[in-house]
């Protein structure tokens, strides 16, 4: 006979079986994608089939309901992990646990039995992922890694940066920041190792002595970044700090020793077959009206005009936190040609690749006679490029709107990292807003929860947002608090489709309330950037939106196109400062080094291009300023 162990959390369901010599014979990690329910079913029944089963052991965030329906025996998370370290690492004093969106600090003593351990002092993370697993995943695919490559590519650093850890909306614009200063992106991976411990330093740990030696468990502990900013940030050291062999186990084989120390935890075991009938049952849930999409935004027309002779054009640039894009456009506004690509924390490399496939598609039949920027990075980008203008985005993303429609009165547009309202009066900008320090109403929430739920933003999110027929409600608040409510609904089995459709409702809720709030919205409303391919979402704006609500031609590069056009209308110049496409076959570098010509220390990072003067970012004085 074989005990079961079984640890069904937000993000991973694990499975240990024990045999009856308390040797592990089988443990299984896997992913559930936002169906805890359905992959812990699908594993325990596979165990049965292979196992005789005497009991099964349940615990974890999401263990509670399956444990009553499959007759296991349910062990609170705690109790669990400090059984498990009794069993298997006596000498203990004090546990780390980071998983997916939970985050734990267990300060162990010597219990009443023989080499057992019990619990002096714990505490947990709050309701948000800043401290958690979910963080760390939501930076690295910001960044275009693997959380595999994460792990080493921190360390490479030798001088982590700062990056807030106690938000994740304020980390990413650390990072932004950082980003457009040119930092390696080694250093930022670095620094959001060091971010997230000393988040849990202040919010988990909160002044309490850590006994060594201090164990580190969960998903994240496999993280060699985060091991290290550890053992810096508590100021432990090699030999009093260590990560179990079994560390993403220890809740599951701490469950089972807990049945075994006390038989009257035991049940039988039923079997998977009530919990399979639960996640087959259509449970009543709240929910917005059923999606559906205008016909004039999903044919949004993306036609280039083509030029065979030699044309004078405008480049336009917008540098944001995830998306770059380049825009030519010639004397009558047309698109000549245009790229949407990742930003990917490497701006610089990003605006070299659309320099490149530009020129590659119609560089020897266009002449650059102007060029702007815009975005987040538009100032790093402007030096790099040679541009003759730098225009924020409000300007640029008008600009771009009234050329394409005169009688636009209202913009929503919305991006990676910010969202922003404008207000136009006649052609010219009356009012406008942008998103606080909160990504709830940007298209980063989407992703991040399109990952979690195991579907691609760009094939399946919107697709299945028009397909729900129910899609359920969850309110204009706090990403995290959104994120606690998808986990809910997963546990209680909602489909996938009705998950979706209320996320599109959600970001739209939103961002009308924290960005538009009581402002005016006219009858004429333009919804820009790259969240505007999403047809959940636009089919959400037209739900809840009174006005026309459209999506305009090259929604997704409007910030550049408005930077080309304002080139254009600034001309004052007779030769333009682009410093060419061939920049893109230049070789460039960037370092970082410490200035220490004050006390200031400034942290100066130097930005070489081939046959170009260096450009220097991060100082606090003229001494590096380029003439």
């Amino acid at each position: 006979m074989y005990s079961v162990g079984i640890d069904i959390g937000s993000v991973s369901v694990k499975v240990v079986v024990m045999d009856e010599k308390g040797k592990i014979v089988r443990g299984q990690y896997l992913r559930h994608k936002g169906r805890p329910l359905a992959v812990a079913a699908r594993l325990l029944g596979e165990t049965a089939d292979e196992f005789k089963i005497d009991f099964v052991a349940a615990t974890g965030t999401g263990a509670k309901v399956p444990a009553h329906l499959m007759g296991a025996s349910f062990i609170n998370e705690i109790v669990a992990v400090t059984r498990g370290m009794s069993c298997l690492h006596p000498q203990t004093g004090a546990v780390i646990d980071i998983g997916g969106e939970d985050s734990k600090l267990i300060i162990l003593e010597k219990g009443p039995s023989k080499g057992g351990l019990k619990v002096k002092d714990f505490s947990m993370n709050a309701l948000c992922a800043a401290g958690t697993g979910a963080f760390l995943d939501q930076q690295a695919s910001r960044l275009g890694f693997t959380i595999e490559e994460f792990s080493q590519i921190a360390l490479r650093s030798s001088r982590p940066p700062r990056i807030a850890g106690r938000c994740t909306v304020f980390a990413k614009s650390d990072m932004i920041h950082l980003q457009q200063v040119a930092t390696p992106d080694y250093e930022i991976v670095a620094g959001l190792c060091y971010a997230l411990a000393r988040s849990f330093k202040s919010t988990v740990a909160k002044g309490k002595d850590l006994k060594p030696p201090v164990a580190f468990i969960g998903g994240v502990a496999a993280n060699a970044g985060m091991r290290r900013a550890f053992l810096d940030v508590f100021d432990l050291h090699e030999d009093n700090f260590f990560v179990p062999e079994q560390h993403t186990f220890i809740g599951a084989i701490g469950a089972i020793h807990a049945v075994i120390d006390d038989p009257a935890l035991r049940r039988e075991y039923l079997g998977t077959r009530l919990l399979e009938g639960h996640l087959d049952r259509e449970r009543p849930e709240e929910a917005h009206e059923r999606l559906a999409i205008s016909r004039h935004n999903v044919h949004v027309p993306y036609a280039l005009k083509k030029t065979e002779k030699k044309t004078e054009v405008y480049l336009g640039v917008d540098v944001g936190s995830i998306s770059t894009n380049l825009v030519l456009i010639d004397q009558e506004k047309n698109i000549i040609a245009k790229r949407y690509l990742m930003t990917a924390g490497r701006p610089l490399e990003a605006v070299r690749q659309g320099l490149a496939e530009i020129s590659e598609e119609v560089g020897e039949h266009v002449e650059v006679i102007g060029a702007g920027t815009t975005g987040s990075g538009r100032y790093l980008t402007a030096d790099f490029i040679g541009a003759d203008i730098v225009r924020n985005e409000i300007t640029a993303q008008a600009e771009a709107a009234i050329s394409i429609d005169p009688h636009v009165d209202t913009i929503f547009e919305i991006g990676g990292q910010d969202s922003k309202y404008i207000s136009i009066d006649d052609g010219v900008i009356v009012d406008f807003e942008m998103n606080k320090a909160c990504a709830a109403g940007t298209g980063s929430f989407l992703e991040e929860q399109a990952e979690r739920l195991g579907i691609s933003i760009k094939e399946e999110f919107g697709t299945l947002a028009l397909a729900s027929e129910k899609p359920l409600r969850m309110g204009e608040r706090c990403t995290v608090f959104i994120e606690s409510d998808v986990v809910h609904h997963q546990q209680r089995g909602a489909k996938t489709e009705d998950i979706v459709g209320g996320l599109s409702y959600s970001i739209v809720e939103n961002y009308l309330n924290k960005v538009v709030g009581e402002r005016k919205i006219g009858k004429n409303v333009f919804f820009q950037g790259g969240t505007a391919f999403n047809q959940g979402v636009v089919a959400a704006f037209e739900r809840i939106v009174s006005g026309r609500v459209r999506v305009p031609p090259h929604h997704d590069v409007t910030g550049a196109i408005g930077a080309a056009i304002l080139a254009m209308k600034e001309k004052s110049w007779e030769k333009s400062g682009f410093k060419g496409f061939d920049l893109s076959k230049r070789a460039y570098g960037i370092e970082t080094f410490e200035c220490r010509g004050c006390e200031n220390l400034c942290e100066i990072r130097k930005v070489t291009v081939e046959k170009e003067s260096p450009l220097f970012y991060g100082s606090r004085c003229e001494k590096y300023d380029v003439v």
